[in-house]
């Protein structure tokens, strides 16, 4: 059962009570059609009570049980006054004993159910939401629910393009529901869990209206954001690093959440200074500038990202077969496999440079084959960012991204599972990103790409 149907149930109880007193007051003003009248009231109310239980919690329970005492109480009772023989005093202890051990009843054994839900978008960001969603899935008094959310490419304009839905592109063991089939309205589950904060604000790619923010706030009393990246860890001191992240706290997904986690202790102060300092800037006042209420906000318990991470073991991955036939040496040994990232905002600041640096990379690790396996992972927003924001860079970009599929010495890793990437690979190779933090989590190489070097 659900926190609101018991709630609801104890109201039930609750108006019991009030009728209780009123035929108190009736039976000592002597008025014993009123009394009569109000004890069929109170049986009808608890009949009703009784099926509402069992719809819920199914036959035999022990609440309905003690509904149905109640129900007798009230029938010798009404013969009672019926035939004039009855003492004031016993009729009001003994309904009011008989109403108590059906509240205690529906407070102690009925157990309440919470219901969670979990919006994604890319599928690729999962990870920021996974562990979660499995521990809510093993909770025997929890039911989880992953509904992936549709999403738009926008224009430079700000309009809606494409519509995606990735909802097939989730592990077998997580089960999806249909974003269509879900009613929040009626369902107000206990927690909504996201990891896009932006809204409308985003200028590449935007959720579909309903699942702004600022619209679930009115669905729950728990709304949770959890950001799907990992940035670098700052020094809350170092105010120059913290101006280059910033951007990310005063987001939508941050001031409309009642819960928002992020990856450390010295992030959560980050967030809560800037978060006060930018409050302050847009005006805004009460529990924005109260740094008690959002020490409790804010939660410093680490990123789930991190968790998936330490739990994707090499030897339980599903290796593609094409990916094998590129992997594996002739004598059936592997080779050293190379996790090369190339992220939007590399390409977007270094344009054609970029293209060229990527051209190397790709020519040295063609040399080398035989020994070393490239495993190319693009950022998975590059050609909706590219497109919109530099037309012509992303008709490059494609026809490089084809010369390498064309090719097919390399691995091209186009699907939402990075972690599989993370504990495949030997070593890391690229631009930085999100993905270099949780790679240091493995204790792997990690060498950082530099655009200037082409030799």
């Amino acid at each position: 059962m659900r926190k609101a149907q018991k709630q609801e149930i104890l109201d039930f109880i609750e108006s019991l009570h009030q009728a209780h007193e009123e035929i108190k007051a009736a039976l000592q003003q002597n008025n014993l059609i009123l009394v009569q009248n109000m004890l069929a009231e109170c049986q009808e109310f608890a009949i009703s009570l009784g099926e509402n239980i069992e719809k819920l919690e199914g036959e035999g329970h022990v609440t309905v049980s003690c509904i149905e005492e109640y129900c007798e109480t009230i029938f010798h009772t009404y013969k009672k006054i019926a035939d004039n023989q009855f003492q004031e005093n016993k009729i009001y202890k003994g309904l009011k004993k008989q109403l108590l051990k059906i509240e205690n009843s529906a407070k102690n054994d009925i157990t309440v159910r919470k219901e969670v839900v979990f919006l994604p978008y890319k599928a690729s960001m999962w990870d920021s939401l996974e562990s979660i969603y499995l521990a809510a899935k093993e909770d025997p008094n929890c039911d989880a629910y992953c509904i992936p959310i549709p999403y738009y490419d926008k224009n430079p304009d700000g309009s809606f393009r494409e519509l995606h839905y990735e909802g097939a592109e989730y592990p077998d063991f997580v089960t999806i529901t249909s974003y269509e089939e879900y009613d929040f309205e009626k369902r107000k589950p206990d927690a909504i869990y996201i990891h896009n904060p932006y809204d409308n604000f985003n200028l590449v790619t935007s959720v579909h209206p309903f699942f702004f923010s600022k619209n679930l706030k009115q669905f729950t009393d728990m709304l949770v954001y959890i950001p799907y990246f990992i940035l670098n860890e700052i020094d809350p001191d170092n105010q120059e690093a913290i101006d280059g992240m910033k951007h990310f706290i005063w987001t939508p997904g941050v001031i409309n959440a009642d819960k928002v986690v992020v990856q450390s202790e010295k992030m959560k102060r980050i967030y809560v200074k800037e978060y006060i300092r930018a409050a302050k800037e847009n005006g805004l006042d009460g529990k924005h500038l109260d740094k008690d209420y959002l020490e409790q906000k804010i939660l410093g318990l680490g990123s789930p990202k991190i968790d998936k991470v330490l739990s994707t073991k090499k030897e339980n991955l599903e290796i593609p077969k094409d990916w094998l036939k590129i992997i594996q040496k002739p004598d059936g040994s592997w080779k050293k496999i190379i996790f090369y990232n190339t992220s939007v905002g590399a390409l977007l600041k270094h344009n054609e440079k970029m293209l060229e640096k990527m051209e190397y990379v790709f020519r040295i690790f063609k040399e080398n084959q035989d020994e070393v396996a490239l495993l190319w992972r693009p950022h998975p927003l590059i050609k909706a960012t590219v497109s919109s924001m530099r037309p012509k860079l992303w008709q490059e970009y494609d026809r490089l991204v084809k010369r390498y599929l064309e090719e097919g010495w390399g691995i091209y890793d186009d699907t939402a599972d990075v972690d599989r990437a993370i504990a495949l690979s030997d070593a890391y190779y690229g631009d930085g990103s999100s993905i270099v933090q949780m790679y240091k989590e493995t204790g792997k190489p990690i060498m950082m790409q530099n655009v200037e070097i082409l030799e």
